[in-house]
C-alpha cells in the first residue's frame, strides 16, 4: 500500500517513521547492558548477584579465547633458504634463522628473504655507440641476496634500483665502445666491462647483493643495415677459419720438417762414422800388408792386383776371352748376361756394343791363331759403369 493513498491513514509516511527510528548510532552503554543481560539470562538470574557473576565469567571466557587466538596466530615458519627480518612496531629488531618461530601478533612483523636462490634480471634496449651507430643490446644479470637487512632497508625498492643500475651500466659501456666490438669479437670485453661498471654503481648503495654472473644474450644492428653487417661478420669468421687452418697446417708441417732434419742428421752422422771406420780398416789392412810387401814385393803386388781385378770384374757383365788354348769354341752365357742386365736395369740396346766388340775380337783371333791376347771392351770404366 502506498503511504499517501486516500483513506486517511497517515501512519504510512516513511519520512515520519524514519524520524522516530533513526536518531543516530546506538549507545555503547546500551550495547554492553544488553550483552550482560543476555549472559545473566543464560545463568538463570533476573539481574541480581548471580547474573553479574555469570556476566563476568562470559567476559573472561571471551577474553581467554581472544588470547588463545592471538597466541596461536603468532607462530610462523622460516624456510631453509630464507632468513627472517623482524620489525617491532615498524623498527628493525633482529634477524631469525630457518625453523618454527613465534612472534607477538600486532607487535612484530616478519619479512622472509630468500638468501640462497639465484635471481635473474634482464635489460634490453637500443643504444648509441661511440662511433654514432645504433645497436640493440640485451643482457642478463644473475645475483643473490646475502644480507636481508640491507636488502630491505638500504633502498626503498631494491629490484627497481638494480634494474636502473643495470641499464645505466650497459648504456655507459656501449656508449664508450665501437659498434664492431659490440657486435663481433668484443662481446666478452663488453660483458666484463658492464659487470665491473655495475659493481661500481651498486657499491655506494650497500644493498647486500652479490653479482653471480653477467650474460651477453644478444646484440644486433638496426634492420636497415643488418644484411651488410651479416656479410661483415661472415667475412671475419672466414678470416678466423683461414687463420686456424694455416696454424693447423703449420703445426702439421713443422714436426715433419723437424723429423726429416733429424733423420738427415742421423744419416749424415752414420755415414761419417762409416767412412771413418772404413778408412781406419783400410789403414789397418795396409799396415798388415806392409811387412809382406817389404819381404816379397813382386808376389804381394801381383796378389793385390789379382784380388782387385776379381772384385772389379765380379760386379760387371763383361766377358774376357783367352785364346791361349787355340780356337776352342766358347758359348756365351747369354741367359746369365740377360739376368745381370735386367738386375742392373740396363736394356738390350746397352748390350749390343759389347757383343759387337766380342764378335770383332773373335774374328781377329781366328785370323791370327797364335795371337794370345785379352779382349776387353773399350767402354769398361770404373767397374763396368
Amino acid at each position: 500500500m502506498a503511504w499517501n493513498e486516500p483513506g486517511g491513514n497517515k501512519n504510512n509516511d516513511p519520512w515520519k517513521n524514519r524520524d522516530k527510528r533513526d536518531q543516530g548510532p546506538p549507545d555503547l552503554d546500551d550495547v554492553f547492558k544488553n550483552l550482560f543481560g543476555k549472559f545473566s539470562k543464560m545463568g538463570g538470574g533476573d539481574g541480581g548477584g548471580s547474573g553479574k557473576s555469570m556476566g563476568k565469567l562470559g567476559i573472561s571466557l571471551l577474553v581467554g579465547l581472544l588470547v588463545v587466538i592471538w597466541f596461536v596466530s603468532g607462530f610462523y615458519t622460516i624456510k631453509e633458504a630464507e632468513r627472517g627480518v623482524v620489525l617491532r612496531f615498524g623498527e628493525f629488531y633482529t634477524e631469525v634463522e630457518p625453523g618454527l618461530r613465534w612472534k607477538p601478533t600486532f607487535v612484530d612483523t616478519v619479512i622472509p628473504v630468500d638468501v640462497q636462490s639465484i635471481r635473474d634480471l634482464d635489460s634490453s634496449g637500443s643504444m648509441l655507440t661511440e662511433d654514432e651507430n645504433v645497436v640493440g643490446v640485451q643482457m642478463e644479470m644473475q645475483y643473490r641476496v646475502f644480507d636481508p637487512y640491507r636488502w630491505n632497508f638500504s633502498v626503498i625498492n631494491p629490484e627497481s634500483t638494480l634494474s636502473q643500475a643495470l641499464d645505466s651500466a650497459i648504456r655507459y659501456v656501449v656508449g664508450h665502445s665501437e659498434m664492431d666490438d659490440v657486435l663481433t669479437d668484443g662481446r666478452e670485453v663488453t660483458r666484463q666491462r658492464v659487470w665491473e661498471e655495475l659493481q661500481s654503481i651498486l657499491e655506494p648503495y650497500d644493498m647486500g647483493v652479490s653479482i653471480i654472473d653477467m650474460n651477453f644474450r644478444d646484440a644486433r644492428p638496426p634492420e636497415e643495415v643488418k644484411d651488410a653487417f651479416d656479410d661483415a661478420i661472415s667475412a671475419q669468421e672466414d678470416e678466423q677459419r683461414f687463420i686456424r687452418e694455416a696454424e693447423a697446417y703449420a703445426r702439421e708441417i713443422e714436426p715433419r720438417a723437424r723429423g726429416r732434419a733429424n733423420r738427415l742428421n742421423e744419416e749424415a752422422q752414420a755415414y761419417k762414422e762409416q767412412v771413418i771406420l772404413e778408412a781406419q780398416g783400410e789403414i789397418a789392412r795396409f799396415e798388415e800388408l806392409l811387412p809382406q810387401y817389404e819381404s816379397a814385393p813382386e808376389v804381394t803386388r801381383d796378389r793385390i792386383y789379382i784380388e782387385t781385378m776379381e772384385t772389379v770384374f765380379g760386379n760387371t757383365s763383361k766377358i774376357l776371352v783367352d785364346t791361349k788354348n787355340g780356337n776352342n769354341m766358347m758359348y756365351l752365357p747369354l741367359d746369365k748376361i740377360m739376368e745381370r742386365r735386367n738386375g742392373s736395369s740396363r736394356s738390350m740396346k746397352d748390350m749390343l756394343p759389347d757383343l759387337q766388340s766380342l764378335d770383332s775380337n773373335n774374328n781377329q783371333r781366328n785370323s791370327n791363331p797364335n795371337n794370345n791376347s785379352r779382349v776387353r771392351d773399350s767402354r769398361f770404366n770404373n767397374g763396368g759403369q
